[in-house]
Formats: C-alpha cells, sequence, structure tokens
C-alpha cells in the first residue's frame, strides 16, 4: 500500500515580510530655507546696537573717563567677537568670492591702525609732559610749565586731525560685488552688513574720544594762577563743573576739571604760591595724570583689537587663494 505524501512549494523566506520595508536608493528632496544666524553673529549684532544706543544717548549728558571708557572696551569686545567670525570656514568661503572687496576693507582697518598708532603716540607725550611740569611746579619752574600748556594745545590739534582722518573711512565704505553669473548668497551680504556696521561703530566712538579730548583742552582757559588754585580748592566734581560753565558736549569732564597749567599765568604768581596751594595743584595735575593714564590703557586694547581683526582678514583673504 502507497503512502499519499502531500506536495509543497518552497519559497524564499524573505519574500513579501511586511515587517521589513524597502530600501529607498534616492535621494529626498528638501525645500530649502535661509540657515540660522551662526551664534557669534548674533553676539556681534548685539555689542553693535549697544554701542549705537550709547553713541546716541551720549549727546544729551556730559562726558566722563568712564562712560567714554566703558565705551572703547565693548568697542574691543566688538573687534574681539569679530576676530572670531572671520576663523568661520563660511567666512572663508565668503572672503574667497569677493577679493576685491577684502582689500578695501584691509585699507580701512590699516587707517584705524594709523589713527590709533597716532593717538597713542601723542597721548604718551601728554602724559610725559605731565609728569614733568608736576617736577617743574615743585621747583617753580615757570619755562617748563609753557611747554606744558603748549603740549595741551598741540594735543587738541592732533585730535581734530585724527577726527577728520578718521572720518574719511565712513565716506568711502565698500559693498561686495558678486560676479555676474551668481546671485550675492545670504551669508555674504549679513557678512558685508555687520562689517559695515562695525566699522560705523568704530569711527562713531574714536570721533566721540577724539572730539571729547580735543575740547578739554581746547576750553576757555584761566588766566591766572591765582585762579588756578581757586579751582583746585573746590571740593566735589559737580560744583567745580558749575563754576566753570561749560557746555555738554564740550569735553571730557574729569579732563575740564583738571588743573589748567597755562604759560599766560604769571611768574610772579607762581613764585608767591605757598605749600599749601602747590599740594593743590599738584593734586589736580595728578588726576589728570591718572585719567589719561586710564585713556591710554583702554585705546591699548582697542589698539591691538583692531591689528587682530586686520591680521585675521588677512589670513582669511590668503589662506583661501
Amino acid at each position: 500500500m502507497v503512502g499519499v505524501f502531500r506536495r509543497t512549494v518552497s519559497f524564499p523566506k524573505n519574500l513579501n515580510r511586511p515587517s521589513q520595508k524597502p530600501h529607498i536608493s534616492h535621494h529626498i528632496r528638501s525645500i530649502s530655507l535661509p540657515c540660522r544666524s551662526h551664534p557669534l553673529i548674533s553676539q556681534i549684532k548685539e555689542d553693535i546696537n549697544t554701542l549705537t544706543t550709547w553713541a546716541s544717548t551720549s549727546k544729551f549728558h556730559p562726558q566722563t573717563h568712564s562712560n567714554i571708557s566703558h565705551a572703547l572696551t565693548l568697542l574691543t569686545d566688538t573687534h574681539d567677537t569679530l576676530h572670531d567670525i572671520l576663523q568661520l570656514p563660511q567666512t572663508r568661503d565668503s572672503v574667497r568670492s569677493n577679493p576685491l572687496w577684502v582689500e578695501n576693507l584691509l585699507e580701512d582697518f590699516l587707517r584705524f591702525v594709523d589713527v590709533y598708532g597716532m593717538f597713542q603716540t601723542s597721548i604718551m607725550s601728554l602724559k610725559e609732559e605731565n609728569s614733568a611740569a608736576q617736577m617743574a611746579l615743585r621747583k617753580r619752574d615757570h619755562s617748563k610749565l609753557v611747554l606744558y600748556a603748549k603740549a595741551k594745545k598741540k594735543m587738541a590739534k592732533d585730535m581734530d586731525k585724527l577726527v577728520t582722518a578718521i572720518r574719511c573711512i565712513t565716506q568711502q565704505m565698500h559693498l561686495p560685488t558678486p560676479s555676474s553669473s551668481s546671485s550675492p548668497a545670504v551669508g555674504d551680504a549679513e557678512l558685508a552688513r555687520v562689517l559695515s556696521d562695525v566699522i560705523s561703530v568704530t569711527v562713531t566712538i574714536s570721533v566721540a574720544l577724539f572730539n571729547g579730548i580735543a575740547a578739554s583742552f581746547a576750553s576757555r582757559r584761566l588766566s591766572s594762577w591765582t585762579q588756578m588754585v581757586k579751582l583746585s580748592s573746590i571740593t566735589g566734581r559737580s560744583n567745580s563743573s558749575r563754576s566753570m560753565n561749560f557746555k555738554e558736549h564740550e569735553g571730557i569732564e574729569e579732563l575740564l576739571e583738571a588743573d589748567e597749567v597755562e604759560g599766560s599765568g604769571h611768574s610772579n604768581n607762581l613764585r608767591k604760591m605757598g605749600e599749601e596751594e602747590v599740594r593743590l595743584v599738584l593734586k589736580r595735575m595728578r588726576d589728570l595724570e591718572n585719567c589719561i593714564c586710564g585713556i591710554e590703557s583702554v585705546t591699548e586694547k582697542v589698539f591691538r583689537a583692531l591689528i587682530n581683526s586686520r591680521v585675521a582678514l588677512l589670513n582669511a583673504l590668503t589662506l583661501t587663494q
């Protein structure tokens, strides 16, 4: 007797298994949207807005050493952030595609560096003259005090020249020029706006500093040593400010209130000054020296930040060519 066998059909094990999804070999297209700004771009925009606000509000208040120093410190931070932005790969791509624009920017930053280099030289010379004048006052040496008065007048003229030089930068602002075969990228336009704004606020803050110093040393002079001693004996900066009757925005408050050592002072008055009078005048001169040293320190940082920004911009251009 023959047994009955059922016929079976074999199928591949992995055929039509619902648990497995078919492999997709093609790329899925996505809608292209502008990418979000880099965090450094957002940061530098905030710094620029703060400096712009400072410039607009400072017009309605007397300028002070601490106020202008704060603005210069923030300007240094802004250029430090710009230095970091110039290290980004996307920044270097923009630089590669706009070499002529970058060359013009390098010229602008070179002017900034030159202006602040000249400023450092001028303020260092004034500081030396101030120290020499203090020694001359102790010795009742009127001739050295006349030289100090001339040095301050020269400082005021130098500041006027720096204002003229630095304002020329904003008058020839450059924008990137894309090739005719391509349209400007979103990143290129944003970088161009940031650099333009950084240059603009650098000019604004620098002009405020230079104008403040120029106005301080070109302000109304005292006619004699006797008047100078009377000013030195006034307690409180607010009272001293009111006694001078200076208008707003005519200078930096501490420089205006500091000792006015002028060649117009009579030599006989200098010889007749008592020890207490000399002590009061020397105190005012030391206050002026401290203010000068503070300005010198904060502008030195701006000077170095400007150099670093230019070097970073130069590297971004040369390393991509």
